[in-house]
């Protein structure tokens, strides 16, 4: 290889991309919009479930009940309902997730240590926020019933007993259980593999579609010099990106970067090298800037936004599925990522997907002078 060679096509592509101002713009542009509209529009937190309320009871104790969802943050109160028609209509409407029934003999029940049975009407459209909101409602009725045993067993002046079993969880990595401290970093593999890929997709393309091709087949540069020498220019915009997200991931969105950040640029560094290379295959196959440009977002994005495990978990994905998922290079960059941003481990937990970002790399960057060898054929 000569690197004299490697070095004036390097050049060639990085006047292109300076004169090419707008494209230049978006390349930087485009990442930050992403983050910003993904970081706060995706959220897997549940909060502030809204809640119309039938009290039947109208009683004191009906609204001491109610003061424990109304208290929550995990509740919002949208207002009160005098018919089960109108919690329908408010379910429909979208106006309310929830609908609470209380009977009209709610305290005579609890008077008499009866149970006493309330209704919780429940929109299953979004099957994975209702059960997430039905167990925080579960959580509430089980304190406010065992609130009202423990004064009952006090008034009656005996002792209380304490529960032969007590769980004391504790939280490791997210203590806060913030959706956007594993969310965020996901998002810069995603983001960067779209954008890497699109970046050099348009490359070799580009030189078909201008009748300049034939110039560089006339020339005595090599494939592999001619691939390195394309991708060469746009690794400093790739780092710029990553650079970018790596400061609004902590200073904007306050996720926590626990590990080792020239470690992460590092990883960046190997899983941009594959993408990008993956980028020049498929301008050498497409030969069609637009071809490229749509081979490249079916062939990233999807892949990388529901089978890296960044919104889905993989093993809860069917089997044949699951296999997919590791011909995926963003699934190993988005669990490195999330060990270097949460956990704040190194290559001693990471070696296994680094060393696969490396063969995903080497085998793209293979691929790609083999295909172009054979169009020079």
């Amino acid at each position: 290889m000569n690197f004299r060679r490697v070095k004036a096509v390097a050049n060639k592509e990085f006047l292109h991309v300076v004169r090419d101002a707008r494209s230049l713009g978006m390349a930087v542009a485009i990442p930050m919009l992403l983050l910003l509209l993904f970081g706060y529009a995706l959220t897997l937190d549940v909060d502030h479930v809204p809640l119309a309320v039938w009290d039947r009871s109208q009683s004191a104790e009906s609204r001491a009940f109610l003061a424990r969802f109304t208290g929550s943050p995990y509740f919002s109160l949208h207002g009160y309902v005098w018919s089960g028609r109108e919690i329908e209509r408010a379910i429909d409407r979208r106006e309310a997730m929830m609908g609470l029934v209380i009977p009209k003999d709610f305290p005579g029940r609890l008077a008499s240590g009866r149970k006493a049975s309330v209704q919780l009407i429940v929109d299953g459209s979004d099957s994975n926020t209702a059960t997430i909101a039905i167990g925080y409602a579960d959580v509430i009725v089980r304190t406010y019933s065992q609130d009202i045993l423990m004064n009952e067993v006090r008034r009656k002046g005996m002792r209380p007993l304490d529960p032969p079993l007590e769980v004391r969880p504790r939280v490791w990595f997210n203590e806060e259980m913030k959706s956007k401290n594993y969310i965020v970093p996901g998002l810069i593999a995603v983001i960067m593999m779209v954008i890497a890929a699109m970046l050099t997709s348009l490359t070799v393309a580009r030189e078909w579609e201008r009748g300049t091709m034939e110039q560089l087949i006339a020339t005595p540069v090599k494939a592999s010099e001619l691939v390195i020498g394309k991708l060469a220019p746009y690794f400093g915009i790739a780092f710029t990106d990553v650079a970018i997200a790596i400061f609004m991931g902590e200073f904007l969105f306050g996720v926590p970067l626990r590990g080792n950040s020239a470690l992460l640029f590092g990883m960046a560094t190997i899983f941009m090298a594959g993408v990008m290379s993956m980028g020049v295959f498929i301008s050498i196959a497409a030969k069609n800037q637009l071809m490229a440009t749509q081979l490249s977002m079916v062939l990233t994005f999807l892949p990388a936004f529901l089978l890296s495990g960044f919104t889905y978990a993989i093993s809860n994905m069917p089997h044949a599925i699951q296999v997919v998922t590791y011909l995926v290079p963003a699934r190993y960059f988005v669990s490195i990522l999330k060990g270097i941003y949460l956990k704040g481990v190194g290559l001693d937990i990471l070696w296994e997907e680094t060393l696969l970002l490396v063969a995903f790399g080497a085998f793209m960057v293979l691929l790609s002078i083999v295909k172009f060898k054979k169009k020079l054929a």
